[in-house]
This record gives C-alpha cells, structure tokens and sequence, in this order.
C-alpha cells in the first residue's frame, strides 16, 4: 500500500498548543467513522515525556468499548478525514493509533502507553464521559482526563492536577496496568499516514514506512 499524504491546514509543531476549539463533526460523518477493534475493551493512559528531563508534556486516552476513540484535550494532533468533537477523535482504527503515537514520539519526546483491561460496560461509560467533557482549554490536557476518569467506576480517585506525570504515576498503581513505552522510529509504529504541511513538510512520518 502506498502511503498517504493529506493536506491540511496548519499542523501544530507544539504537543499542547491548541485551545479550547468547538469542532463538532456531523452525526453521519460519526457514524461512518466507528471503528470497532478486536481487542478486549480497555481504557489507555497515553503519557508525552520529555527527554531527558522526564518532564509530563501531555496527556490523553485512547479508550476501546464499542467503539475505540482518543480523548486529546488541548492536544495540537489532527486528521483532516476523521470527525472531531470537542477533543474526542472517532475511527482509531490500529494504523490511525500508531500514527497518533508516532506524532508524538520524537528527538525529545517519547509516549508511554498504559493500558487497563476494563468491561466492555466500563469502557462505554469513559467513551461517554469524555463526549460530555466539552472542549479543553490550553494546558488542560491532564485535569480534563482526571476529571472524565472520575465519573467512570474504578476510576473514581484519579487526581485532578495539572501535571501529566502525576496522573501517570495514580494510574500505574492501578491493579492489572499493562505498559510499554513507544520511542522515536519504533518500528512498531509501521503506519501509512501522513499529513503535508504548508511549507510541504510532512508530520507522522518517523518511523512510517509503507503498510504490506
């Protein structure tokens, strides 16, 4: 398969750069993107670490029920074909997954990835609970996923803080955690997507390489 190259307005170079935004992509648009993944249903903390400081700089959740999404409050990452509505992203299909990590995976970043294994009931109660958060404002990114994990059992005592880091290390004392840890050009992150800059650069293209 060839890769991809789609064309977008501006892409962010920053990994928290966006504010509050109101997209609202169309009920139909919605519909036709769900994808439905083979795994068992889970909700992800996906964790921005700066090198070589270890320093939290965003935070978000990819979350698996009867659909699988990205929940990513004031994040700076897009798709110009998938439907938006205040930060949640729909049609995270496996490849779509890699290159969201991939994007922030760099020189001086790296994305740690922990997944909690939940019902299928659970998993649809966070999917829901992130759709009613609105959209967040610029450095909210980890207070905002505090705040929708609250409303989910099991998840009641995540901390609402600022810092990405803190609500890593709640989450990794969670019984059952399974983590691993992307870096830049992981060949595990093999994905076709890419999107073309104004200036005709290209982002999520590290560790890219054509889909067999």
């Amino acid at each position: 398969m060839k890769r991809r190259a789609f064309l977008a307005a501006s892409v962010p170079a920053l990994l928290a750069a966006c504010g509050a935004d109101n997209n609202w992509a169309p009920d139909d648009r919605v519909r036709a993107a769900r994808y439905v993944s083979p795994e068992p249903p889970s909700v992800t903390l996906l964790t921005v670490i700066g090198i070589p400081r270890g320093d939290g700089g965003h935070t978000a959740l990819l979350i698996n029920g009867s659909q699988r999404v990205i929940y990513d409050p004031a994040g700076s990452w897009m798709h110009p074909n998938l439907p938006e509505r205040h930060d949640v992203w729909y049609g995270i299909t496996d490849e779509i997954k890699n290159f969201y990590i991939d994007y922030h995976t760099r020189s001086n970043y790296w994305v740690a990835e922990d997944r909690l294994p939940v019902t299928r009931e659970v998993a649809d109660i966070a999917i829901r609970r992130v759709e009613a958060q609105g959209p967040a404002n610029k450095s909210f990114c980890a207070i905002e996923s505090s705040r929708a994990l609250q409303g989910v059992p099991g998840f009641e005592t995540a901390p609402v803080a600022w810092s990405p880091l803190r609500l890593r290390r709640w989450f990794l004392a969670q019984p059952g955690v399974q983590t691993r840890e992307w870096r830049d050009g992981d060949p595990r992150l093999v994905h076709s997507v890419r999107i073309q800059r104004k200036d005709g650069s290209f982002t999520g293209q590290a560790g890219a390489q054509p889909a067999m």
